[in-house]
C-alpha cells in the first residue's frame, strides 16, 4: 500500500502552486534530496533550480519565499532559502535549498 508523496513531491507540488497564485509560474529544472537525520529529527536536505519569466511578480515571490508557509502532509519545511538568483534573456533562474522534517 503506497503511503502518498514524499516531501520532495509535496513540496514541489506546493513551490508550483505558491508561485502560480502569485502570478509567476514556474518550472523545476533540478531537483536533487538528501537524506538528512540528527538525534531528534530525521528529513531531507532539498537542492534545485526553479525558472520563470522575468517580471515583478516572480522577484516578489522569491523574496518572500524563505518566509513562505508551506502545508505538507506529514512534513514540515524547518528551512528554505533562496540561494541565488540569475537574469538573462527575459527570465529568472534561482537555486533554492530546504531542510523538510518528518513530523511524528
Amino acid at each position: 500500500m503506497s503511503r502518498g508523496p514524499d516531501a520532495a513531491t509535496r513540496l514541489e507540488r506546493a513551490l508550483i502552486a505558491s508561485a502560480e497564485r502569485a502570478g509567476c509560474p514556474i518550472s523545476i529544472l533540478r531537483w536533487v534530496v538528501t537524506r538528512w537525520a540528527s538525534a531528534t529529527f530525521a528529513g531531507a536536505r532539498h537542492q534545485f533550480v526553479l525558472e520563470g519569466a522575468a517580471g515583478t511578480a516572480i522577484e516578489e515571490w522569491l523574496t518572500g519565499l524563505p518566509e513562505a508557509e508551506f502545508a505538507l502532509a506529514g512534513h514540515l519545511v524547518a528551512d528554505l532559502s533562496v540561494e541565488a538568483v540569475r537574469r538573462a534573456d527575459g527570465g529568472v533562474s534561482a537555486e533554492v535549498e530546504a531542510l523538510t522534517i518528518e513530523e511524528r
